[in-house]
């Protein structure tokens, strides 16, 4: 490390030859304590003299003579020492483990205190090729998605997702079930007692003999899952082909977690409203009240976006006043109102040639169940596009401040991937430096280090590369482990 730190400062200081106020060698070292003790017994001092004055002054410590600045008291409690490049990293090496992260983001300073001319860009430098400190930084929030996956058609994707409400239950029931759209966002909720594949298995079943089966299944729980629930659905339903789709650290997407939040809120409120602690009788309001609001993403309701016209609520969803809904009782009250209405509408005294036009219309299509049809498949397919189009938009936008928040990563680059806090122990370090193996398609990475090769890849959002290169892709280990075993490996506490 102390090689690679005077390599770099040897670097800096090539770049600073005309501009250099704080680094110093040992021979300017020295020709500074000589030019001051020479201005000090000057009787006619020049310029350049009165300037070493002003900055310098000389103390005896032992028989040692140390370049300080200019006392502002007669207090020797305030020597600040100036620092030759050859002392710069042992000092700065003995003072890293009094820094607190405050001081390493900031400026140390005990340095302050006691050094003068250690500067803000040498820390940074030090900071950056020690390994440990890289180990304990605080790793970037992840926040976007680097890559979205977008859908063409409904019922190509869908993501099943775990609530877990075992600290709430509502009798047998600990978990709800949130099986999402990725096209149209339109969510389904159902109650479970546990989150075994094989009763996850039986709730996707009823679903998909209802809207159909998907051809990918993504679980955010983790790609075994999903895998075992494929499995628990090809056994019932022999004659079923899917396949498990990418868990969400893979870029797939997080709008099912967010639908999770909705549907959290959304059940307080209910639960309040109602006064009510049996939160599985209220999924089913739920579930239409999520489906029914509008959704940011797709700028469209996912039930418009599903069947394409708004939600149907009795009598509510029509045209009717308030007040006369209130008085309608049975099917001939209903009747007798919608004649009166047609009454009026034949009694009025005009009528618009578009009024008669449009009535012609509506009076041939209705006779035309053909062409009903076509419209109607015609509404839900300009939903359904609107909604891809709305969506490619947000991806778009996505891809862009993701690109400018995480850079390109390089095959070679060592990077800092944090553990996650149930994988790691109480004195180990929160992160773990890995090396770049290889890139795919999907923009997914493939790390390892010197105990083994993580078997899951990894996007860009998910580790921070690091300035200097701690580790060499030909010294590391080709084994296959789990995070959670390299974080082990690594721990001096056995993890």
């Amino acid at each position: 490390m102390k090689t690679s730190f005077n390599k770099e400062l040897h670097r800096v200081l090539t770049s600073k030859l005309d501009d250099n106020q704080s680094y110093m060698s040992s021979e300017q070292y020295l020709t500074f304590i000589e030019e001051v003790k020479a201005a000090k017994i000057a009787t006619k001092r020049t310029t350049l003299q009165y300037r070493r004055l002003k900055r310098f002054d000389v103390c005896n410590i032992g028989d040692t003579e140390k370049l300080i600045s200019v006392l502002s008291t007669s207090s020797s409690k305030n020597l600040k020492y100036y620092v030759k490049n050859e002392e710069l990293f042992d000092i700065l090496h003995e003072i890293n483990i009094y820094w607190t992260r405050w001081e390493k983001q900031n400026g140390c300073r005990s340095k302050k205190k006691r050094y003068e001319n250690i500067t803000q860009e040498a820390i940074i430098l030090y900071l950056h090729l020690c390994k440990p400190c890289q180990m304990k930084q605080k790793s970037l929030r992840k926040g976007l998605v680097v890559k979205p996956i977008l859908c063409d058609e409904m019922n190509s994707r869908c993501q099943v997702d775990l609530i877990d409400m075992q600290t709430s239950p509502d009798g047998n029931f600990k978990f709800i079930l949130v099986y999402q759209d990725h096209l149209t966002k339109f969510i389904q909720l159902r109650p479970l007692q546990s989150k075994i594949a094989e009763e996850v298995s039986k709730i996707l079943l009823d679903i998909f003999c209802i809207f159909g089966s998907p051809s990918i299944l993504q679980s955010d729980n983790g790609r075994e899952f999903a895998n075992q629930i494929v499995e628990s659905l090809t056994q019932m339903w022999p004659g079923l082909k899917i396949v498990h789709g990418k868990p969400c650290h893979s870029q797939s997407q997080g709008s099912v977690e967010r639908a999770n939040q909705d549907v959290q809120s959304m059940l307080m409120t209910w639960m309040k409203d109602e006064n009510c602690e049996k939160w599985s009788e209220g999924l089913r309001f739920v579930q239409l009240m999520k489906n029914r609001a509008y959704h940011h993403g797709i700028k469209r309701p996912p039930y418009q976006a599903m069947f394409g016209c708004d939600v149907k609520v009795g009598l509510r969803s029509s045209a009717l006043p308030t007040e006369t809904i209130e008085n309608i009782e049975n099917e001939e009250d209903l009747e007798q109102i919608l004649k009166m209405l047609e009454g009026d509408g034949n009694n009025a005294e005009s009528e618009t040639i578009t009024d008669v036009n449009q009535e012609e219309t509506v009076g041939e299509a209705a006779k035309n169940r053909t062409d009903c049809d076509c419209i109607k498949r015609q509404i839900i397919d300009t939903n359904r596009k609107g909604a891809k189009d709305s969506l490619t938009v947000q991806a778009n936008k996505m891809t862009a401040l993701s690109n400018i928040k995480f850079s390109p990563c390089k095959i070679g680059d060592t990077v800092r991937v944090k553990i996650p806090d149930v994988d790691r122990g109480r004195g180990d370090f929160p992160n773990v430096l890995m090396v770049v193996l290889e890139c795919n398609y999907d923009a997914l990475y493939k790390l390892r280090n010197q105990f083994g090769t993580i078997t899951e890849l990894f996007s860009r959002n998910q580790f921070t590369i690091c300035e200097a290169k701690f580790l060499d892709v030909d010294i590391v280990s080709p084994e296959k482990k789990s995070l959670r075993q390299i974080a082990n490996a690594i721990s001096t506490t056995g993890g």
